[in-house]
């Protein structure tokens, strides 16, 4: 569902849990939508993969159906506008996508670097042709990714998605979803936010519960 890598993985084989590999599934699709705005073929996809029956009926079920009821009126034109306008404007951007300005009120402060550490740990290198730093949303949500079905049980563990979610991902994902829903140039990404916020609710309550 994914293409997108800005951190060199190691090989992240699925998981055998079917929760496992849905959340890692979705951890690499809003990576795919943080980091570029989706091209027809993507938000066909989505707009095709509604849940249904008591899925749909879930706090995560309708967020993700409000996606894919985005997904099936925007064109990939129109996505690409989108995107632009909130996160590439000239000058200063309209949302920032990098936890260091929520945690801080600045780019590239300390967050980022306490995060380089635990990559390093990880074994997780940035590619060199990606020119975001890794406190960028969406590098985060594949490293998560990673966590959940990477095939390196000693970094690729429940332990570590705790504490690297607790730290590097829980203080500040809500600043960002509150900024994209509030924001008037949000349309699509209003509904990726939506899911993001559905998602991490759920991600802080199951990953404390074990």
């Amino acid at each position: 569902m994914t293409d997108f890598q800005p951190i060199q993985l190691t090989a992240a084989a699925p998981v055998g849990d079917a929760e496992d590999i849905a959340r890692a599934d979705l951890y690499g699709l809003l990576a795919t939508l943080f980091y570029r705005a989706p091209d027809s073929a993507l938000l066909h996809h989505i707009a095709a993969n509604r849940a249904h029956g008591e899925d749909a009926d879930t706090v995560l079920g309708r967020a993700w159906n409000m996606l894919c009821d985005a997904a099936s009126t925007t064109s990939e034109l129109e996505a690409q506008e989108e995107y632009q306008d909130l996160f590439q404007g000239v000058g200063r951007q309209e949302v920032f996508l990098y936890g260091s300005f929520y945690l801080t009120g600045f780019l590239n402060e300390r967050p980022l670097v306490a995060l380089r550490d635990d990559l390093a740990r990880y074994g997780l290198v940035r590619h060199e042709n990606v020119s975001e730093t890794e406190d960028h949303v969406a590098t985060l949500c594949e490293v998560m990714r990673f966590l959940v079905a990477g095939d390196d049980v000693g970094v690729s563990n429940l332990g570590e998605q705790q504490r690297f979610y607790a730290q590097h991902m829980q203080p500040w994902i809500g600043k960002l979803c509150d900024a994209l829903s509030g924001h008037p140039k949000a349309r699509f990404y209003r509904s990726v936010a939506g899911l993001m916020q559905a998602f991490a609710d759920v991600e802080a309550v199951q990953l404390e519960m074990h």
